[in-house]
Order: structure tokens, then C-alpha cells, then sequence
């Protein structure tokens, strides 16, 4: 009865290989047919793509333009400005009450003005004030009058200054410029994090196809060992077992190879979407196994993260932002003055032409505003102000220590990674030649199946520790030159033509 039973499965797996053999030839000769569209990938191929057309750079790109546009807006508001204002018409038809003889108390009015006006002004940001040049003509036609006039500012020189105010723009000048370095600063971290997500895809398919490659090959020598256990078994040179014990490895390697191929598919998918390649392109990863060790020197990198971080220039600027608002804090509100100085010539005549003599037109204005009774509103204000800055000195000293703190680990992991990567590279060359020395054992029945199986298993995963060190090696390097924005392989620091992004 046994022996019915394993002369049906004979021919149930003997079936069973053909198509997996049919299966294998034709997917290597779609490959051989497909080879020209094949795309070989290294990784700096790889990062190079991503850092062209991505998702996450093109987001960069477009967020670094929009600060270089809030900069220049914020840089223009400091030049001259030249502004054209008017209105025509403006006609106005109303009844104005007046008193007459009769008693009767109403008036038609009907008139059109007509206006023009040109002025140039310009921002004085060391005082805060504002110095204008304006030039106007208005006419008047009252139509119940049948009557036209016209009136004219020749030149109007005007300038106001605020006195023992909040002065918006002596801050501007301090922190837009900042906002502006951080934002440069920003986009090539953005770039660098692009690096570090496009290298985690990389690794993710190539780990992907590596595993597919071990489920083939483990897949083809279980079939080869299942047919030497039936030819043992049928001598009587095995027990069933055994072979019950290799067809339960051989089902989980056929498994493992369908699991293998959907998981290759699964992040080629996802590869090619980062990347933004077609999906008709084929892709193979090169293993970027070849690299010159070097060592990282944690003062060095930490001098250059607080040099180029725009985590590190954040830091004044948050201090410089909390100084402003306890600025703000004691001087509005408080005792204020405003001088307001006025030059020019003006004339009104009927005839457009007879503006021609015109007056001094002087006006001077000093204003006060002196709160007597404000109940402690403004004493308020400013101990919020000042407490709200301590909360933010606080919290900066804070991130300056675990920013230093986070480098010197990020150094740490980077040196120490080379000699993990070249252990999981050593116990994978052992794991694999004791796998192949313990399958020759095997096949001349020295040792049992579960000696293989634990041989098999640790030979697979020392290949995929070697891989995930190799990944692990690789994205400590881009996190360390994203904090510090320097390239400690090629002792260069990290440079953008920002020009070619506008």
C-alpha cells in the first residue's frame, strides 16, 4: 500500500517538475529575446534618476523656487516704487440740505471729478520710515454751476517717520535673509533624503531579486535531492521519512520561488514609480558591493553639520525671532509718535493753463499717543513675550544637544558598519561553502536531512544578512552627508547650481 502510494506521488511530482522545467525555459527565453530592453541599474545610476525626476525632488525644486520668489519679493519691497492712481470718473448726483429765504431746505448737486496722480516711494529700513515724491492734477466739473476748476500738486515731498515704535523692517533685514540661506540649505537635505529614500527602493528590489535567485536555486537542488531520495528510497537505502522530509521541502521551495517572483514584481513596481520609469522597462540591479573604505571624524562632521544644517541656522534664527517679538512687546502699545513732514507747490485756477504760479504747500505734524490706564494690558504682553523666549532659548539649547548628539551616533554607525559589512561578507562565503560541503555529505549519506536543512537555511540567511548590512552601510553614509551636507568620500562639500532650478 506504501508502495502504491509513493509510485502515485512519483508521478504527481514527476509531472509537477515538468512544468516547473517548462516554465524556467520559457521565462529564459523570454529573457535571452528581451535582453536589449533589459535595464542594468547601479546605485548611483539610481540615485542620479531620482534626483532628476521623482516625486520628492520635483516637490524640492518647486519649495526652493518659492522661497526664492518670497526673498525677491521681500528684497523688492526695499526698492523704490512707482505707482499710477486715478479715477474717472467720479460723478456724484445728491441732494445737500441748505437754507433759503423761503424756508425751503434743499440743494441739487451734480458734479465729476477727474484725477490723476503719480507716486514714487521708498522704504528707509534702519528708521522705519517711509519717504514719498508725488505729483497730482484734479479736475472738477459742477454741472448745476456749469462751471469747471482745476487743482494741482506740482510736487509733494512727504515723510513719515514712526518715533519709539516696533520697527518691522530692522527686523526683516535680520531674518528674511536668514529664512533665505536656511531654504537653500533646506533643498539640498530634501535632495540628500531623496538619495536616502531612492537607495531604501534600490535595496528593497535588489534584496527582492537576490531572495528570488536563492528560491530558484534552492528550488532546482530539493527537486535533484527528491529524486535521488525516491532512487534511496526504493533500494531501501532511506527511511520513509526522510523522504517524506525532503517532499516537504522541495513543496516549501516551489512555495518560496511564487512568493519570491510576486515580491520581485511587488517592488519593481514601486522602484519604478519613485524613479518614474516607464512600466514596460525591464530593470536588473548591480550590487554596489565594490567600496573604498573610509573614516569619518565625528569633530569634523559635527563642525560641519552646525556650518551647513539648516536644522543648525535655524537655531539663531528662532533666538533672533523670540528677540523681535519682545521687541514688539514694549514698544507698541506703549508711548508712540509719529512725525509727519510735508514740501511741495500746489495751485488751483479754472483754466488748466493758468497752473503756472503755485504755492508753498508746508505741513509739519508731530503726533503723541501716551496710554494713561491700560489696567497692566501692555505689562502683560511683555512678560508673555519675555517667558515665551525663555521657552524658546530653552528648547534651542536643548536641540543643539541632541542635534550634536545625533551626529557623533550617525559617526559612530557609519565607521563601525564597514567592519559589519566585511563580517556578514565573511560568514556568507563560510555559510555557503559549508552548505555545499554539507549537501556532498549528504548525497553520499554521511549525514541526515535536518543537518542540510539547517545548513540550507543558514546559507540563505547569511546572504541576506550580507545584503541588508550592505544596505545598512549605505543609508548611514546618506543620512550622515544629509545632516552635515558634505561628502566625506570625496572630502567635498555638497554643491547646487541653484540657478539651473529657477
Amino acid at each position: 500500500m506504501v508502495l502504491m502510494v509513493i509510485n502515485m506521488n512519483r508521478l504527481k511530482y514527476k509531472g509537477l517538475r515538468i512544468l516547473n522545467i517548462v516554465l524556467i525555459l520559457f521565462i529564459i527565453t523570454t529573457t535571452v529575446q528581451a535582453q536589449d530592453e533589459i535595464w542594468k541599474l547601479n546605485l548611483r545610476e539610481t540615485l542620479q534618476i531620482a534626483k532628476k525626476q521623482s516625486p520628492d525632488a520635483l516637490l524640492a525644486k518647486h519649495g526652493f523656487r518659492a522661497s526664492y520668489w518670497q526673498y525677491k519679493s521681500y528684497k523688492a519691497s526695499y526698492l523704490p516704487s512707482l505707482v499710477l492712481s486715478g479715477y474717472l470718473p467720479d460723478f456724484n448726483k445728491s441732494i445737500d440740505r441748505l437754507n433759503t429765504v423761503d424756508g425751503s431746505e434743499f440743494y441739487y448737486r451734480t458734479e465729476n471729478w477727474l484725477y490723476a496722480g503719480l507716486t514714487v516711494s521708498q522704504k528707509i529700513g534702519f528708521t522705519g520710515g517711509t519717504v514719498s515724491l508725488n505729483s497730482d492734477l484734479t479736475r472738477l466739473d459742477n454741472f448745476i454751476k456749469d462751471s469747471t476748476s482745476y487743482s494741482s500738486d506740482l510736487f509733494n515731498i512727504t515723510y513719515q517717520q514712526p518715533i519709539f515704535q516696533y520697527n518691522p523692517y530692522k527686523w526683516e533685514r535680520k531674518i528674511e535673509p536668514m529664512k533665505y540661506t536656511e531654504a537653500k540649505k533646506k533643498y539640498i537635505e530634501e535632495m540628500e533624503e531623496v538619495s536616502l529614500t531612492a537607495t531604501n527602493h534600490f535595496f528593497n528590489l535588489l534584496l527582492a531579486q537576490i531572495k528570488e535567485k536563492i528560491a530558484i536555486i534552492n528550488a532546482a537542488n530539493y527537486d535533484t535531492l527528491f529524486k535521488i531520495a525516491q532512487g534511496r528510497y526504493n533500494l531501501g537505502k532511506i527511511a520513509e521519512n526522510d523522504l517524506l522530509q525532503l517532499e516537504l521541502q522541495y513543496l516549501r521551495a516551489s512555495a518560496a520561488v511564487d512568493d519570491a517572483m510576486l515580491d520581485v514584481e511587488t517592488q519593481l513596481f514601486r522602484f519604478k514609480s519613485y524613479l518614474r520609469i516607464k512600466d514596460g522597462t525591464d530593470i536588473t540591479l548591480i550590487s554596489p558591493s565594490q567600496i573604498t573604505p573610509f573614516m569619518v571624524n565625528a569633530v569634523k562632521a559635527l563642525e560641519k553639520a552646525r556650518e551647513n544644517s539648516s536644522e543648525a541656522m535655524s537655531f539663531t534664527r528662532r533666538l533672533i525671532e523670540a528677540e523681535s517679538e519682545v521687541a514688539r512687546a514694549k514698544l507698541d502699545g506703549r508711548f508712540d509718535a509719529e512725525l509727519f513732514a510735508v514740501f511741495g507747490y500746489t495751485q488751483d485756477a479754472q483754466y488748466i493753463k493758468n497752473l503756472n504760479n503755485p504755492s508753498d504747500n508746508q505741513q509739519l505734524r508731530l503726533g503723541l499717543t501716551l496710554p494713561i490706564l491700560d489696567w497692566g494690558a501692555a505689562k502683560g504682553r511683555i512678560r508673555i513675550a519675555q517667558s515665551n523666549q525663555e521657552i524658546i532659548r530653552t528648547t534651542v539649547e536643548q536641540d543643539q544637544i541632541d542635534f550634536d548628539q545625533e551626529i557623533f551616533l550617525k559617526v559612530a554607525r557609519f565607521n563601525m558598519q564597514y567592519n559589519q559589512l566585511r563580517i556578514a561578507a565573511k560568514s556568507d562565503t563560510v555559510a555557503q561553502k559549508g552548505y555545499d560541503i554539507t549537501k556532498a555529505r549528504y548525497l553520499i549519506g554521511k549525514i541526515s536531512i535536518t543537518d542540510l536543512n539547517i545548513a540550507q537555511t543558514e546559507a540563505d540567511n547569511s546572504k541576506s544578512n550580507y545584503y541588508s548590512s550592505l544596505w545598512t552601510y549605505w543609508r548611514n553614509y546618506y543620512e550622515l552627508r544629509k545632516l552635515t551636507l558634505y561628502d566625506f568620500e570625496n572630502n567635498l562639500p555638497i554643491m547646487v547650481d541653484y540657478k539651473e532650478l529657477l
